[in-house]
């Protein structure tokens, strides 16, 4: 017997959500034989976007029940049955919260239909159950509603079955023991992790290290890995003995010391991270009427790019914006394939150099300009930003272009002085990755201050 759910809830920090409506199926494998649908009022407010997601507001839970008012009901439907939902971690996190807090162990085995249809249906372009049940061409009502969700995965899971011939798959799925969720060492370490910025560190029983990542929310991040279904999880909480960790308060500086200590370390499940993550690099042409083009390519080490990307899609989105900015030419770009003029110039917002009608030298200034201002070359400067306290700084040095490293401090004469500077600044390699963190950081976000000397 299975009882199929889904659950909608408030949003906010983790473990502090609230339940605002559940949905739970009883079904026999065949056909629902019970079902219990409810909204929940979950005695805290409900966050903005999840209104608008789900429809669900404040004036609606005013007079619904709260959890403890149901909670007996829940445990009868679910009497017996292995828990079936599509991302079963989250719902079954929720409710084993609630249940906690009514002091009462709610213990199921559990099944997940997103790890079920990554076996039994692979090579789908999402696992999203939006997406996923539209690509099967299951009919699905009140989509983020739970009765709609639950109802989706009813018929999600139903196929799944019938798909299982040999039903090997589906045993297998069936969970060796009953989870009681983070397992009391790993729930000990998650509660002694800041929720704060900087690098964390997982260590074996040995002390090796095993995994190096960054987050804005450590102890978030690492409850992730710890409540996390793919492979890499499932072999991290079998190995992990300890995590350690640093605050950087800098989001910046917690990108570079990931970069730089995976590479040091090499840790067995950073295997993607070892080697440059940047495939994709933007350089400059000279085409065949005189005119710079900007190109977004496969990275090839014997060109000198501008700078970096992690994907084509990032780099031409970056590309329509310094178009956009400079106004540069989208044909001459590759961003417009036409045999006239570009559609930045039927809009007045590029010159005509995609018809002849601006000269090259006039047009190449402004490219040469945007190709400056993303140079370090000869630049020495000091990038400003938050550090681990409130009355701590964090500083980034480039020196004569070159990366140096990072260093924290408390007083402005550290790093006015570039000699006290250079003495407490903890180096760095300077390579690739760090120029294109760096570049991208500064693109997308705002540091405190930036001074040049």
């Amino acid at each position: 017997m299975y009882a199929i759910l889904d659950i909608e809830t408030t949003g906010g920090q983790f473990n502090e959500e609230g339940i605002t409506e559940i949905a739970i199926y009883k079904f026999d494998g065949h056909e629902i034989v019970d079902q219990f649908i409810s909204l929940v009022n979950p005695e805290k407010p409900i966050q903005p976007f999840v209104i608008k997601l789900t429809g669900i507001n404040n004036a609606m839970l005013r007079s619904a029940p709260k959890f403890y008012e149901i909670a007996k009901r829940i445990i009868e439907i679910t009497q017996d049955c292995i828990l079936v939902a599509h991302n079963t971690s989250f719902d079954y996190r929720i409710l084993r919260t609630e249940f906690n807090r009514l002091g009462y162990d709610f213990i199921k085995p559990t099944l997940c239909t997103v790890e079920l249809s990554q076996k039994l249906i692979p090579g789908q372009a999402s696992y999203s159950l939006g997406k996923l049940v539209r690509a099967l061409g299951i009919p699905v009502t009140d989509r983020h509603r739970a009765s709609g969700d639950a109802m989706a995965t009813v018929k999600l899971f139903k196929m799944l079955l019938a798909k299982d011939v040999a039903k090997e798959i589906l045993i297998s799925s069936i969970k060796a023991e009953i989870k009681k969720g983070l397992s009391p060492k790993l729930l000990d370490i998650v509660e002694s992790l800041p929720s704060r910025t900087g690098i964390y560190y997982i260590h074996n029983e040995k002390a090796d290290l095993i995994y190096i990542g960054k987050s804005k929310n450590i102890k978030k991040r690492v409850n992730q890995h710890f409540t996390g279904t793919s492979r890499k999880s499932k072999k991290i909480q079998v190995e992990v003995f300890a995590v350690t960790f640093e605050e950087t308060g800098s989001e910046l500086i917690a990108l570079l010391k990931e970069s730089e200590e995976i590479k040091i370390n090499k840790p067995i499940y950073n295997r993607a991270q070892r080697k440059s993550i940047f495939q994709y690099a933007l350089y400059v042409e000279k085409d065949e009427n005189g005119y710079l083009a900007l190109k977004v390519q496969k990275a090839d080490g014997r060109k000198k790019e501008i700078t970096s990307f992690t994907s084509m899609q990032e780099g031409k989105n970056l590309l329509f914006k310094i178009t956009a900015e400079h106004q540069l030419c989208q044909k001459i770009n590759g961003l417009y394939e036409t045999q006239n003029g570009c559609f930045q110039h039927k809009i007045n917002e590029c010159n005509g150099a995609c018809l002849g009608k601006e000269l090259p030298e006039t047009y190449n200034e402004r490219v040469e300009e945007f190709i400056n201002d993303m140079k370090f070359d000869n630049d020495n400067m000091v990038i400003i930003d938050k550090g681990r306290s409130i009355d701590e700084r964090s500083a980034v040095l480039i020196e004569n272009g070159i990366y140096k490293g990072y260093c924290f401090y408390d007083l402005n004469y550290q790093i006015n002085n570039i000699e006290i500077l250079k003495n407490i600044i903890i180096p760095m390699q300077n390579n690739r990755d760090t120029r294109t963190i760096i570049q991208g950081y500064l693109r997308r976000n705002k540091v405190m201050k930036i001074v040049k000397f």
